[in-house]
């Protein structure tokens, strides 16, 4: 979602430098929606967990057999969902006090799985792409258990010649199923009815960020008017912007907006180096620098949830974490506090380390707190999120999303358990 026009991130713009590396082997990482930690996933079928408070690995996820090819957290980073190409999608509770957590579910597929993802509004409704073409929703809910395929049309014979899937994602609100094609287009599914959706009754705005093979990243704005529907089945939408890099013609191995949805990085596919391009999106999407993290090439990179931090892999499987270095604010420890350039001999005021009498203080003491306090003349603010809740209350969608609730609440907290071994 678009982020609102008051974000403190405008100030602080985007990560410069490497503040770290975290040796884990992986070929992909992901941070959670807290931004407490990150998943960095590995060819040999198992994922690290890292704490990035501490930097330390805090649980180690075993189970394929394969390599992993995407991973997913659930809305409150309880449960972890990864893919492989051993046909099975795993399901951990990262509740279970043990440095391997123990498997919640597991779903497994005729074919190797490319991705998977669980619903924003709960982690029972997973949507899972298969190497083979196919796109399902799996819903494990016991009222409404399925396993159903997404196709734009029951025609058998058009079906055969169909433009096959190589990506789909939830929207933010999980009502809608984009499936991008190997032709070039965009299918959008209502998640509920499992039908081509052509009604997007959305009062928001929203942009949609495609990877082509033409090596060019294309921005869509999606016309999410009140009320939209499309006019014909097939409508074709232009890219407010195109970006890529007009010298050396590089491919893109993903790309991945900031929190606020102002800022695109996109991963470089060149062998040679490490390269992370910035673009601008309120600025008409210009170039805004390139970060440079060195000759070993990149594999992916992912944006923190809340703050201007990105992660990027190396083919070497270490995860650089970048963030934004901040000066030092020598005037927070004292008032008037400056740094000089040469010492500068002090000169004391007279009443400087003066005792204040104790009487006096005491007596301000109680006059603060016998000041009388407004509650009453607070007004309501409501930013664009609580608005957009308030007003999904009675839709359809939604609630039958919400209905048999998992129990990824708010209120659990992820216990830390360091790694047991001195190997990773």
């Amino acid at each position: 979602m678009n982020g609102s026009s008051l974000n403190p991130l405008r100030d602080i713009a985007y990560p410069t430098a490497v503040l770290t590396s975290l040796p884990s082997g992986a070929s992909f990482s992901r941070y959670d929606p807290s931004g407490k930690y990150i998943v960095g996933a590995r060819p040999d079928g198992r994922a690290f967990i890292w704490d990035l408070d501490t930097k330390s690995l805090i649980r180690r996820v075993e189970g394929h057999v394969k390599m992993i090819t995407s991973v997913d957290w659930s809305r409150n980073s309880r449960y972890l969902l990864t893919t492989s190409k051993d046909w099975n999608i795993i399901i951990w509770d990262l509740a279970s006090e043990m440095f391997s957590p123990r498997r919640h579910s597991t779903i497994r597929f005729d074919a190797p799985v490319l991705s998977a993802m669980f619903h924003p509004r709960n982690m029972k409704i997973v949507l899972v792409l298969l190497a083979v073409g196919e796109v399902y929703i799996v819903d494990s809910r016991r009222a409404h258990r399925s396993r159903i395929e997404l196709v734009e049309t029951e025609d058998e014979e058009e079906y055969m010649h169909r433009s096959p899937p190589t990506c789909a994602r939830f929207d933010p609100s999980g009502k809608h199923v984009f499936v991008g094609t190997s032709h070039g287009s965009i299918l959008v599914f209502n998640t509920r009815t499992k039908i081509p959706h052509l009604h997007l009754n959305e009062g928001l705005s929203r942009r949609l960020i495609t990877n082509s093979s033409d090596r060019t990243l294309r921005q869509f704005n999606l016309p999410l008017t009140f009320p939209f529907q499309l006019e014909e089945e097939e409508q074709e939408l232009e890219p407010a912007y195109k970006f890529s890099d007009p010298i050396s013609r590089v491919a893109w191995h993903n790309m991945a907006y900031s929190p606020d949805g102002e800022w695109l990085a996109g991963g470089s596919a060149d062998p040679a180096t490490h390269k992370i391009y910035i673009w601008d999106i309120s600025s008409d999407g210009q170039y805004a620098t390139t970060l440079d993290g060195g000759r070993e090439p990149l594999l992916d990179v992912t944006w923190h949830p809340k703050v201007p931090a990105i992660a990027s892999t190396t083919k070497t499987g270490d995860i650089l974490l970048w963030h934004c270095p901040t000066p030092e604010r020598w005037g927070a420890f004292a008032g008037g506090f400056e740094e000089c350039d040469e010492n500068v001999e002090y000169e004391e005021r007279e009443d400087e380390f003066d005792i204040e009498d104790e009487d006096e203080m005491a007596q301000r003491k109680m006059r603060e707190e016998d000041a009388d306090v407004d509650i009453n003349g607070v007004d309501e603010v409501l930013d664009a999120t609580e608005i957009e809740l308030r007003r999904e209350v009675k839709d359809e969608d939604i609630l039958w999303a919400e209905d048999e609730s998992d129990d990824d609440t708010k209120t659990w907290k992820m216990k830390l358990i360091l790694n047991p071994e001195d190997d990773y």
